[in-house]
């Protein structure tokens, strides 16, 4: 295949590519249910067409369940409920009159996009919402009677209160359901994240790819962390404290993170040492653990899914005892060279016994929570679910009121985005009505959908809409062309409708291939319409997919160069907090209350990296013409999410951290990398060079100069006495990680030094 062809190939089915996770079939049945109970009382009751409002109302608001504590659910889909029915009764109060339904379909449209203010929840219930109020308004709001509409807003309250019941319906006989699939989910996910750790490539040339595919899956971890400690506060807001259950999910949800912070530092240190023969001897050893931790942290994930009371680790604990063996005979042979006298075996040689320490620790903390997973399907209480837990910090939100005055403005992207979604759909609704186009609200349906508040996320959107609703219409027709018996036909729908349901989560470009289908072939059964029914609902998507680009292309558009450098300066000031504490805990390394602020300023330095990476990608989406160098961008998210790993290895090793023999140039480092990344941040933000770094170097060669007489010291004490004990080896063993780490800091200052440099040299030279 030609070279042109195998890249447009690869960019199609990008789009299709599904999110890491399992089809949720249930919720896919849970709207086959809803769906069909609202028909079924149709025909029972003779009246089969007026269900179809009562579906919607169903379908809708079982869309808005995105899973979480039944409370948050509750929360969410009586709102879309509320939301749907005063949009039906809104369209049929302005549909008599064109003057009054344009400028209602405006304010609804503007309202939709404000939503977005307040999170990702809103945003999906104004989005349903709008879409009931452009379907009502083109197919139900026709009739002038009060009565029937009164008919219509209760056939929809019905169907969506229908919906809130199947959802809703263990609320009460098993509430915590919502957060231990939530702490099964973040096992799961960590699973995948250390698996992804074992995969650690030998050679630099092929570790930047796998490098990415390693923060991804961090990324993921962290995302389900968040997920889960919302739930877990959703579940028990409200009360006192949490009870003998709620202490036992809390820690093993905490778990997870540490876990992660531990396999950060662990991943960090195989690539330091991965090269070094002594290490590479034990790389089956430890790839070997590594896996098993994996396999064992699936089990776990299983066990708290499916309320097993045993979880099994027999695998993990051979994988501990053959890694422990091998050092053992690595370590004697090491010591018995004669090549000992050399400085640099000796350090490969702690660094090495490092990586052996985290890897047991790993797996007593899996051990450790296994036992907590027991205790928990069975209702025992240990020791363990007695320790000091930090329920998860609430953020401070705004009032409703003041969010909105805040960001009734043109500085607001969020605006911006409201007033342009108003201003598409209100033409293409105008245009669709004026010149009488028979299904001319797919094309403001496909717009509503499409809109995001950036280009990036527009365009993605509307390729995807675009590319699934011609491939799911392509296949529509040939369903309608080939199959004429009712019985298959309505097996074909049903098939499709969960399938479709099913993967909503995961791709939506799947999605929508397998909803069009559903679509074409309902409207075949309810009205006659045949294949060009199929035709029309392609030709529609491509024109709404057009008016969308447009309009995030040209009104008022929210380009991400633009506010790229505003989330840089955050992430590196974050990570710069993030470092501070963890320094400061090594100069004071008797203060014990830093524990719980380094933990929180950890979780808000990965969200921020997080948040500067989703920018990047929304970046690299936008024309090219728009977007600029991107190069200096990539690299600068790539070293400042080392410079996280490095400080997390820190964080991790000061837990073992006595502080008896502290480097005498550590205070001095640790103020010049400060005053980097204080600098680094001022230049973002204010768009000029960066400062020149001071000598790092310097600082380093000391460092570097003391840990060598530590080690000739100590290597001195083995050839007299090779099993003695002393404070040169509890020295060496705390300050050899501590030197490799800010070495590697020093080197990713200078790399991220150079990628704001170029950055803003590429920035000064287009604005010429």
């Amino acid at each position: 295949m030609p070279f042109g062809h195998r890249q447009s190939l690869n960019w199609l089915l990008q789009q299709f590519q599904p999110l890491p996770g399992k089809p949720d079939i249930l919720y896919g049945l849970r709207t086959l249910l809803a769906v069909s109970g609202p028909v079924a009382v149709g025909f029972i009751a003779g009246h089969p067409a007026a269900s179809a409002i009562a579906v919607m109302g169903a379908m809708f608001v079982g869309m808005v369940d995105a899973g979480g504590a039944y409370r948050q659910k509750a929360t969410v889909m009586l709102s879309a409920t509320i939301g749907v029915t005063l949009a039906l009764l809104m369209a049929n109060l302005v549909s008599s009159t064109l003057w009054l339904a344009i400028p209602a379909t405006f304010l609804v449209m503007f309202a939709a996009g404000l939503a977005g203010l307040f999170g990702t929840s809103a945003a999906t219930v104004s989005l349903v919402t709008s879409i009931m109020f452009i379907v009502c308004l083109a197919k139900f709001a026709s009739f002038p009677d009060f009565s029937t509409v009164l008919l219509q807003c209760a056939l929809c309250l019905a169907g969506a209160l229908w919906a809130m019941v199947l959802s809703l319906l263990l609320w009460v006989l098993r509430p915590y359901t919502p957060a231990t699939e939530a702490a099964s989910s973040c096992y799961a996910t960590l699973s995948k994240f250390v698996r992804m750790a074992s995969e650690i490539p030998l050679t630099l040339s092929e570790r930047r790819p796998w490098g990415e595919q390693f923060l991804q899956a961090q990324d993921s971890v962290i995302e389900n962390l968040t997920t889960a400690r919302s739930v877990w506060s959703a579940v028990w807001t409200g009360r006192e404290s949490a009870d003998l259950h709620g202490n036992q999910l809390l820690v093993l949800i905490e778990d997870v993170n540490q876990i992660t912070n531990s396999v950060v530092a662990l991943v960090e240190l195989l690539a330091i040492a991965s090269s070094r023969p002594l290490v590479q001897q034990l790389h089956r050893e430890i790839q070997q653990v590594l896996e098993t931790s994996a396999t064992a942290l699936q089990i776990l994930s299983d066990a708290l899914a499916k309320g097993k009371n045993v979880v099994r680790l027999g695998d993990l604990d051979r994988a501990i005892e053959a890694l422990e063996y091998q050092w053992q005979v690595l370590h004697s042979q090491t010591l018995n060279q004669a090549s000992m006298d050399r400085t640099d075996d000796y350090a490969d040689l702690v660094s090495l016994g490092k990586i052996v320490a985290s890897l047991k620790a790993l797996a007593e903390q899996i051990h450790t929570d296994a036992e907590i997973s027991t205790d928990l399907q069975r209702g025992e209480r240990r020791s363990i679910a007695q320790l000091n837990i930090y329920p998860p910090i609430q953020p401070q939100r705004s009032s409703i009121i003041d969010t909105l005055r805040n960001n009734l403005t043109f500085n607001s992207v969020i605006f911006r985005h409201a007033l342009r979604l108003a201003l598409i759909v209100t033409t293409a609704e105008l245009v669709a009505v004026l010149l009488q186009v028979p299904t001319g609200y797919w094309v403001t349906l496909t717009a509503v959908v499409a809109l995001k508040p950036n280009f990036g996320g527009t365009s993605q959107t509307t390729v995807q809409r675009v590319i699934g609703t011609t491939l799911g219409g392509i296949f529509g027709i040939a369903l309608v062309i080939l199959i004429h018996n009712p019985v298959a036909i309505l097996v074909c729908l049903l098939i499709l409708l969960v399938t479709a349901m099913s993967v909503r989560s995961l791709s939506y470009g799947i999605f929508i291939t397998l909803l069009t289908p559903v679509v074409i072939l309902l409207l075949n059964m309810t009205s006659k319409g045949g294949w060009e029914i199929g035709v029309l609902r392609i030709v529609d998507s491509l024109i709404g997919g057009i008016l969308a680009l447009l309009g995030s292309y040209l009104l008022f558009p929210s380009w991400e160069q633009s506010q790229l450098p505003a989330q840089l300066a955050k992430t590196i000031r974050s990570n710069l907090a993030y470092f501070q504490q963890v320094v400061a805990s090594y100069i004071n390394p008797e203060q014990n209350s830093s524990t719980e602020t380094i933990r929180n300023l950890h979780y808000q330095a990965a969200l921020e990296n997080a948040n500067a990476n989703a920018a990047a990608q929304r970046l690299f989406s936008e024309p090219r013409h728009v977007r600029g160098e991107v190069e200096p961008i990539a690299m600068l998210i790539l070293y400042i999410r080392a410079f996280f790993s490095s400080v997390t290895t820190l964080a991790e090793h000061q837990r073992k951290f006595s502080g008896e023999y502290q480097f005498a140039d550590f205070q001095r480092f640790t103020d010049a990398i400060v005053q980097v990344l204080e600098n680094l941040a001022n230049a973002l933000e204010q768009g000029h060079l960066p400062l020149a770094l001071p000598k790092l170097d310097i600082y380093i060669a000391a460092i570097h100069n003391d840990i060598e007489q530590l080690h000739l010291i100590r290597i001195s004490e083995l050839a007299t006495n090779p099993i003695s004990v002393t404070s040169t080896r509890q020295a060496v063993l705390e300050q050899t990680p501590v030197f490799t780490q800010l070495d590697r800091i020093a080197r990713e200052m200078k790399c991220l030094h150079s990628a704001i440099d170029r950055l803003q040299a590429s920035v000064d030279k287009s604005s010429t």
